[in-house]
């Protein structure tokens, strides 16, 4: 299905698991696994069945490291290839980003450059104790374009933003759960359990009211006025009218676990 043998997709309990899968360079991307990642996600989203979506990093050392720089000759010396390589990273940005079901960075190592982006892309990010973080592009005298940016301040703010950007230094993982960039800082001996858990947990929930919620915080960042208040309110009655709600209310009363079925 990948398409790579860097990038590794499976699915299991209702979560998808995306592995960035090139730990000899701290799973720096390259243009095919970037290429790889959205087809996979493009399948999860496709996918009834997986309601929650796992990003991680093969080889325990690294999240993902950023760009493969190794690469950049022939994937990011001119202008044409330069845009191409945005282009494409965009679409998985965008892909995470946008997806109607939940997403979890889980996070080992390093986790610098295109690796902190795609973080941000994820609607939670858990990491372990020893995780480091960073945006080196002031080093490599790289653009960032807006979307990226713009995901870093809904996150940080604009100060912490900032910062980030103009020392290109990295930060700790309690430093990162300082400026709100992580949500969970864990032992890196639990990351793993603890993710797991956190996926089961979101995956046994009612997928229409965890979709909706996705959907309607983000439109809630919006400013006053543009939010699409109307697309909010269907979400909300469409809770109300479906099965799942029905069988909620009744496994309450029958003090059981509720079967959702995300219809």
């Amino acid at each position: 299905m990948t398409g790579s043998e860097k990038m590794l997709a499976r699915k299991a309990d209702g979560i998808g698991w995306m592995t960035f899968n090139n730990p000899e360079r701290h799973n720096a991307v390259s243009m095919e696994m970037w290429q790889a990642a959205e087809r996979i996600l493009a399948d999860f989203k496709a996918d009834d069945a997986v309601r929650v979506i796992v990003v991680n990093g093969a080889g325990g050392k690294a999240f993902v490291s950023g760009a493969d720089i190794s690469k950049f000759e022939s994937e990011r010396s001119g202008e044409a290839a330069v845009a191409a390589y945005q282009a494409q990273t965009a679409k998985v940005y965008d892909a995470l980003a946008e997806s109607p079901k939940p997403t979890i960075a889980m996070i080992q190592g390093h986790c610098i450059g295109g690796g902190t982006a795609l973080a941000v892309c994820c609607d939670m990010r858990i990491c372990g104790e020893t995780a480091s973080f960073g945006v080196p592009a002031a080093k490599l005298g790289l653009g960032y374009p807006l979307a990226g940016i713009r995901r870093l301040v809904d996150l940080v703010g604009p100060s912490f933003a900032k910062e980030i950007f103009f020392t290109a230094k990295k930060w700790t993982s309690e430093e990162a759960r300082i400026m709100g960039l992580v949500n969970r800082v864990v032992p890196n001996d639990k990351l793993e359990d603890f993710v797991l858990d956190y996926a089961k947990t979101i995956a046994g929930n009612a997928p229409l009211t965890v979709g909706s919620v996705k959907f309607i915080v983000g439109e809630a960042l919006k400013d006053r006025g543009a939010a699409n208040e109307a697309a909010c309110d269907a979400m909300v009655k469409a809770c109300f009218a479906s099965e799942d709600y029905n069988e909620g209310r009744k496994a309450f009363l029958e003090k059981r676990p509720p079967q959702f079925k995300g219809r």
